[in-house]
């Protein structure tokens, strides 16, 4: 990871940040890709997240040596997830972004879009799966009994995010038995 390097005093921040904004940005930027999202995601976020103050384009561009395009993208896909919103301060005519700072309201909002979205698509693709290895010759019932377990599965996931988004909790001590 990237980010840790800077402890050991051999390397240097290859932005214009101070050092610890380097660090801070770095490491959640380590931590968001990880999870699987861009590492930028978790930059730019940081940034603005750290510095509390709202920040246009060319302000991140600059800060974290990113292009114009990448913070174009970066930004359209944290504001998708309800990380980042746009706000347009009295004294400029630009847009300028501003963190969400309530960690949960930032989780609760990427499950429904992203991973929401994922087991959707997993769903349908397993219920057409179904039917399809249910047409097909040969198919044996302990395989539809495996597709159906499956698509179980993709339901009570869509279900546990249903039920952690709205409460902020998670319990999946009723998924032994169909693990």
């Amino acid at each position: 990871m990237k980010g840790y390097s800077y402890r050991t005093g051999e390397h240097e921040p290859t932005t214009s940040l101070p050092l610890w904004e380097a660090l801070v940005t770095d490491a959640v930027g380590d931590v968001i890709e990880f999870w699987g999202f861009k590492r930028n995601h978790g930059r730019v976020w940081a940034l603005l997240y750290i510095r509390d103050q709202a920040m246009n384009s060319r302000q991140l561009c600059d800060s974290l040596e990113l292009s114009k395009g990448a913070v174009s993208m970066i930004t359209r896909d944290l504001e998708d997830w309800g990380i980042v919103k746009r706000v347009r301060p009295p004294e400029s005519s630009a847009w300028h972004f501003v963190a969400e700072v309530e960690f949960m309201k930032m989780i609760t909002h990427v499950l429904k879009r992203r991973e929401g979205k994922l087991i959707s698509r997993v769903q349908t693709d397993l219920d057409d799966a179904r039917r399809l290895a249910e047409e097909a010759d040969g198919t044996s019932e302990e395989t539809l009994e495996r597709i159906d377990r499956m698509r179980r599965l993709a339901g009570m996931m869509r279900q546990a995010i249903g039920i952690f988004t709205k409460t902020a909790r998670f319990d999946v001590s009723d998924t032994r038995d169909l693990l």
